[in-house]
């Protein structure tokens, strides 16, 4: 498994992912990335990244610093986090350990900057499947927030924590 950033090529197959059942769980089902505008995006906030499984994309992850964001949607965040979304293109490749693999990855990318302290999630509160994988990686339960339709349960994993649980 490997990330590598997406690039222009990836839009129609980011697009057929979106219209998936377990894709439109992850974020409600309304329209959220806007592809041919985010993929070129070249900021200092952000990456999207291309999960690829012997060179076949599978997934795709966007990392945030909430910090730096323009739109502010974590709210006043300082300094030393990162937030994370993440979900798995095909159904088929869903229960098959891909998902923890791509977070693992992203996971050791953020902490990889001795300034990050603590990665930040949202998943849909009624998506308890998500909430599961997440707690099962160390992530601890935080709080509920509503951000614009949907309310997101909010889970965080520190560094000391991930760190621990690695060795």
């Amino acid at each position: 498994m490997r990330l590598r950033p997406a690039v222009r090529d990836d839009v129609p197959l980011l697009k057929k992912w979106d219209t998936h059942e377990h894709v439109r769980a992850v974020y409600g089902g309304d329209a959220w990335y806007d592809w041919e505008r985010e993929i070129p995006r070249m900021e200092n906030w952000g990456e999207i990244l291309i999960a690829e499984k012997d060179g076949t994309p599978i997934g795709v992850i966007d990392i945030i610093d909430p910090s730096k964001e323009p739109s502010q949607y974590w709210g006043k965040v300082g300094p030393g986090y990162r937030a994370i979304d993440i979900w798995i293109g095909e159904a088929s490749n869903l229960g098959r350990g891909y998902g923890s693999q791509m977070m693992t990855l992203a996971l050791d990318r953020c902490f990889e900057s001795p300034i990050v302290h603590e990665i930040l999630i949202d998943p849909l509160d009624r998506n308890h499947r998500a909430k599961r994988f997440y707690e099962r990686l160390g992530f601890t339960f935080v709080e509920l927030r509503k951000f614009e339709t949907e309310n997101c349960a909010i889970y965080r994993l520190d560094r000391s924590t991930y760190f621990a649980r690695k060795s």
